[in-house]
This record gives C-alpha cells, structure tokens and sequence, in this order.
C-alpha cells in the first residue's frame, strides 16, 4: 500500500503530499556496485603495524567510533569532554573547508571509553599545539589535514602491502558496523553509534538508545582495537571499566 500511494502521487492522481523529487528513482542507483571490505581483527592490527603518527592515532579514533574521516579531522580538544567521557560531533572538514556535519543526525553525543579516553589523553601530551586547537593539526600549516592525501599516500598502500586490496577511510566505517553487529549490538544502538538518519540505513526499530546503551556496545568495539594482544603485537594492555594499564600506546 505505501508503494501505491507513493505512485498515486507520483503519477498526480491524488495531492502531492512530499517533495515531488523523492518520488524520483533512478534504477540501479540504491544497489552497491561493489562489496565493501570488511576487516578482522587481525588484519585490522597488521595495518595498525604500518602506520606511523599522526594517521596511526587517526585510524584509531576511526575504528573506535565509526567517524568519518571528514568528522575526524575536524575534532577539537574542546569537543572532548574527559570528566563525562563524551565526544560532541559538530563540524567535517572537506578540502580544507570547515563546514558542519553532514546531517542533523550526523551530531550527536558519542560515548568514549575509558582506555580510548587515555589513549587520547596520551596523544593529547605529544599533539602540537594549534590556534584552532585541532586534534590533528597539520605539522606544515597547524590547519585540518586533506583527507585524500593521507588516503593515497598512507591508507591505501597498507591494504596493497598486506593483500587486501584498497582500503580506504570508509572500510574503517563499515568494518566498525560490522564490529557492532558481530559483538550483538542492538540495532537501534547501532543505528546511534553510526549516526544514520533514515530507516533504510540502519534499520532503527528500536527508538532512541540511552547513553549507557551506547556506551556498553562501543565499549566493545574499543576493546577490540586497543587490547589486549599477543606478544609482539603494536598494541597491548588490558583494559577494564575503571582502568587502562598506564602503557604507551602511541610509539614515539
């Protein structure tokens, strides 16, 4: 019946009741072209291997909270607010321009968990300073860096080196959905942690998720990122709700 109705007014038999664009379809435009690549665990590690700083810690906060990359480096010290453990997403950067989010939707307070708290408490001591005050300020000109750059020069040579192919900034947003569903997220929590505004997107059934909700699903995530780890890997330590092994997790 929604399909009826949707061509009825379409086809202006009855009073157009919506933007007449939305009606519009364009065949094949709603299906992938291509399967997008998800990361183990494993191969998430063996990547984290081959970056140095600053895109190391960049990768991180990818992989920890599903950013996007233009979200990423937009990030002020300010936007973090330690004592609640909360990140505040309200500004992307896109060739240097800063602008606001991509949605309405796309700002929302995200949870920080207390090893990815130290862990940016521990970038924070070695981040150069910056008048804007930037979580990654450019070591040339102290504004946002140009996302495409690290992507050519950096991202995708990893993949290549390791075989997998070309990742790229948004492999780590899918790989962090698919993180969510494999450690039993519901869907309307994920649905917040990713930041979706529609139903198509992620399936958001279950309503509004509370803070705590959210916290406990990404938590989950974090942990597989930060530890702990096998001996000889990049990063180790255990973490725990109240404590993160004070270890430096950033290489000099």
């Amino acid at each position: 019946m929604h399909r009826l109705f949707e061509k009825a007014m379409f086809w202006e038999l009855m009073p157009i009741q919506r933007n007449p664009m939305e009606f519009v379809e364009v065949k094949g435009v709603s299906h992938r072209q291509r399967k997008p690549r998800i990361l183990t665990v494993d191969e998430f590690y063996s990547l984290l291997d081959l970056w140095a700083e600053p895109h190391r810690t960049m990768v991180i906060v990818a992989q920890c909270l599903g950013l996007r990359v233009s979200e990423i480096l937009a990030l002020k010290w300010e936007d973090i607010d330690f004592e609640s453990r909360t990140m505040r997403v309200t500004r992307a950067v896109v060739d240097g321009n800063v602008d606001d989010v991509k949605t309405e939707y796309s700002e929302d307070d995200l949870p920080l968990d207390p090893g990815f708290a130290s862990l940016l408490l521990a970038w924070r001591s070695q981040c150069a300073d910056s008048t804007g005050h930037w979580v990654f300020p450019s070591h040339v000109t102290g504004e946002p860096y140009h996302a495409s750059p690290i992507q050519q020069d950096y991202i995708r040579p990893a993949g290549r080196k390791l075989g997998l192919g070309d990742i790229g900034w948004h492999t780590l947003r899918h790989t962090y959905r698919s993180w969510l569903d494999a450690t039993g997220a519901p869907i309307g929590v994920q649905q917040k942690l990713m930041r979706h505004a529609h139903v198509a997107t992620t399936m958001n059934v279950y309503g509004n998720a509370l803070m705590e909700s959210k916290r406990e699903a990404n938590s989950k995530i974090v942990q597989l990122v930060l530890g702990p780890r096998t001996p000889g890997c990049a990063i180790r330590g255990a973490i725990s709700r109240g404590s993160l092994l004070q270890e430096t997790l950033l290489r000099p």
